[in-house]
């Protein structure tokens, strides 16, 4: 059954192959997507990006198993070496959380200013290399926009 994946925060989407980090470029997670996140807005509100229980709960990355789908998102690239610091948990792991409900908030903007990347892997856990079909590669989302149907 393919589940509908939304938008867990605005910005630009680009392919996975962009994402400065072999794990993801190389689809070696899972396929998908990568929101480049906008950065005029300050802090931004991370949500579900399908509904689900929530299995894993970091600062900067969360996994939703839902309808037997398992997404990954991940804030920015090597933020796990901040130890949490610009990153605010509204959730608890174990959570059932309906897509759209708030998961963390984060400052991409003060990320970026120490020298991490922003980019944010949006991942099917496990799915095969490409197979993910989107055709919003290159647009900008809102939170809430259909980024891709699950595989």
């Amino acid at each position: 059954m393919s589940v509908p994946v939304i938008s867990p925060l605005p910005g630009k989407v680009v392919a996975l192959a962009e994402v400065p980090d072999q794990v993801f470029a190389e689809q070696i997670v899972g396929s998908g997507v990568a929101l480049d996140p906008d950065r005029t807005r300050g802090t931004l509100m991370v949500t579900a990006p399908i509904s689900g229980k929530i299995v894993k709960l970091h600062p900067h990355a969360f996994v939703i198993l839902g309808h037997g789908v398992g997404v990954l998102v991940h804030l920015g690239i090597d933020t796990v070496k901040l130890k949490g610091e610009g990153f605010e948990l509204l959730a608890a792991e174990g959570d059932t959380v309906e897509a759209g409900a708030p998961i963390v908030t984060f400052d991409p903007t003060k990320i970026a200013a120490d020298g991490y990347s922003v980019i944010c892997p949006v991942v099917v856990m496990d799915s095969g290399k490409d197979a993910v079909y989107t055709d919003t590669i290159g647009t900008t989302v809102d939170t809430g926009g259909l980024l891709f149907d699950s595989p």
